[in-house]
């Protein structure tokens, strides 16, 4: 088995020791940075969002997945300049004002950054106000709102309320999801995107850039 086929398997099973000794031998031994990341640590991740989209793994083990590939690309980072990293583009993404979950968010983040997205996560109980001061500060063309509780989906529609007051509703596209957001509720606060899980966010985030 190759180096990077051991990384990637490393990354698949969640085995995050195995992943950054592995990652720190390839290092120590020469290998190139960029393929550590996209032929070791990138490439497992994206067979676990496959077999997540298929049912065939779930949350917890992707979540160990996502820290495997997020421990080895912390130690390649240093060795890489910020412009070779490939770049898909950029998301700010945060749970709504009054709801403090984020175990659907967090998994969400790593999807997108296994798939070369930039990511500004802005916690959890997210003011529309600190949405706005996000997309003026980072630019992104997408903005991920998170809601698990069904009194909290309510203000997905005042976030979007204040990026049209703000005057910058129309340079980001906007997505929601969590358990009681369904396409129907986007529609209706008038989101571009919905998503009913983190490999269809990945997806949908993909194609709004693409």
């Amino acid at each position: 088995m190759s180096d990077f086929k051991e990384l990637s398997e490393s990354v698949i099973s969640g085995n995050f020791r195995v992943a950054k000794d592995l990652t720190q031998k390839m290092i120590d031994g020469g290998t190139d940075p960029g393929q550590i990341i996209n032929e070791g640590l990138i490439a497992g991740m994206n067979v676990v969002a496959v077999r997540f989209k298929a049912g065939d793994m779930y949350v917890p083990e992707v979540m160990m997945s996502a820290k495997a590939m997020s421990i080895g690309i912390e130690l390649v980072k240093p060795l890489i300049a910020a412009s070779d990293i490939p770049s898909t583009g950029k998301i700010v993404i945060g749970t709504v004002s009054g709801d403090m979950h984020d175990i659907g968010k967090n998994l969400v983040v790593m999807m997108l950054e296994s798939v070369g997205f930039s990511v500004v996560d802005l916690g959890v109980d997210v003011k529309p106000e600190a949405f706005v001061e996000a997309v003026k500060e980072h630019k992104p063309q997408i903005i991920g709102l998170s809601a698990l509780l069904t009194t909290t989906m309510l203000n997905m529609k005042e976030t979007l309320v204040a990026l049209e007051a703000a005057g910058v509703r129309e340079k980001v596209k906007v997505i929601v999801g969590g358990a009681p957001v369904t396409q129907a509720f986007c529609d209706q606060i008038g989101a571009d995107g919905y998503a009913q899980d983190a490999a269809v966010a990945s997806d949908l985030c993909k194609k709004l850039v693409g």
